[in-house]
């Protein structure tokens, strides 16, 4: 499904060069968990952004599905992204004027599904997570936990291939935090690969693999998991 070769990723200023990824060598199958670890800095965000092809790389290559995202324009990257590609972001990122329902649907909107069809699998995505009852509220409304499980359901709405997570559990108490890598543990064994940036050991446990970053280097990677 993803496999990079000897990617780097290099930021310049005038007067600086920062190496944030050096001879990055990665392969994702469908239908994997992978927690990827390390300390600030190491390089994780970074990585999760270019595999899900918001950031370039300045030299090595990235294959999404065999295609090489390199000679891909930022068009046609984005709509890679929107077909293939689900976001899970440690701040929850919903629209506070939009209800939980919209900010769910907004990205069948942008697919262009027409809205019976958009309807019906809103309402079974909800049901799924459990929120069928607070699609009515706004986010404002809801705990951090709830804000997170309709993150959730907007990033699997359109059955991505993908789900990428930043942190998924960073700003959420233990409990809360618990259940939403349950959640997450329960859309891999139904089929979603997911790649998560962590620093939670709780959290990388839920996963199959854990890849360790260091100074933007993989130095090593770990079998683990739940059965």
């Amino acid at each position: 499904m993803i496999e990079t070769f000897n990617l780097t990723k290099t930021f310049k200023t005038e007067s600086v060069e920062t190496i944030a990824l050096r001879d990055v060598n990665l392969k994702v199958e469908k239908g994997d968990f992978m927690a990827i670890m390390g300390p600030s800095g190491c390089g994780k965000t970074t990585l999760l952004n270019i595999l899900g092809t918001i950031d370039d790389i300045t030299s090595g290559s990235y294959a999404f599905f065999g295609q090489d995202i390199s000679k891909l324009n930022e068009k046609q990257k984005t709509e890679l992204r929107k077909r293939n590609i689900g976001f899970v972001f440690q701040n929850f990122n919903l629209i506070e004027e939009l209800s939980v329902y919209e900010n769910i649907e907004l990205p069948l909107v942008y697919l262009g599904w027409k809205k019976k069809d958009r309807t019906t699998r809103v309402n079974e995505v909800v049901n799924q997570l459990n929120i069928s009852h607070r699609k009515d509220l706004f986010p404002g409304q809801l705990s951090g936990g709830q804000q997170q499980r309709v993150a959730v359901a907007r990033a699997i709405i359109a059955k991505p291939a993908l789900l990428l997570a930043d942190e998924p559990t960073g700003n959420l108490d233990s409990m809360h935090g618990e259940e939403v890598m349950m959640l997450l543990n329960d859309l891999n064994k139904s089929g979603t690969t997911i790649i998560m940036v962590t620093h939670s050991q709780r959290d990388a446990s839920y996963s199959r693999r854990v890849v360790h970053l260091f100074d933007g280097q993989i130095i090593n990677e770990n079998i683990v998991g739940l059965s």
